[in-house]
């Protein structure tokens, strides 16, 4: 896997930025296919709601698609989601980290963003995969897994 953490992802400003810039203690990168669908909603409102507590823990959560900025800022307004989002427009991040999959739809093959998530600790190294994830109950399992992975 090439260096990551040097890919450029555009943020809310519109500025290039890298997540070697994001990485300030552990992080929370987690991948999601579009903004205001019913999943990826469900998905980024649950960790909204358990953030305060995520963030306690030294925690930053990053939410990453493809998105372009317009987008992911109507969305973080309309559901005021109070962590970063990054738009990975061309999918170079999420083909480095193998999230940008074959995915197929009523017998139609399709390249697209699987769900998954990643723990990083501070100097970027993963240091726990989630892949296909249940957005209704990601958010809840990834708080118990900080809890128990981080140091006290």
């Amino acid at each position: 896997m090439k260096d990551f953490l040097d890919i450029k992802l555009v943020n809310l400003d519109g500025s290039e930025v890298s997540l070697k810039e994001y990485l300030k203690g552990y992080t929370l990168l987690y991948f999601y296919p579009k903004d205001d669908t019913p999943g990826c909603t469900t998905e980024a409102c649950s960790f909204r709601d358990i953030n305060s507590e995520i963030l306690a823990l030294g925690v930053n959560i990053i939410g990453i698609s493809k998105d372009s900025i317009k987008s992911h800022l109507k969305f973080k307004e309309k559901y005021k989601l109070n962590f970063e989002l990054l738009s990975d427009p061309e999918h170079k991040l999420q083909e480095a980290l193998g999230v940008w999959q074959e995915k197929s739809f009523m017998g139609r093959k399709y390249m697209g963003t699987q769900r998954m998530s990643f723990i990083l600790d501070a100097k970027g190294k993963i240091i726990k995969k989630y892949e296909k994830v249940n957005p209704k109950t990601h958010a809840q399992e990834v708080l118990a897994d900080l809890k128990l992975l981080l140091p006290k």
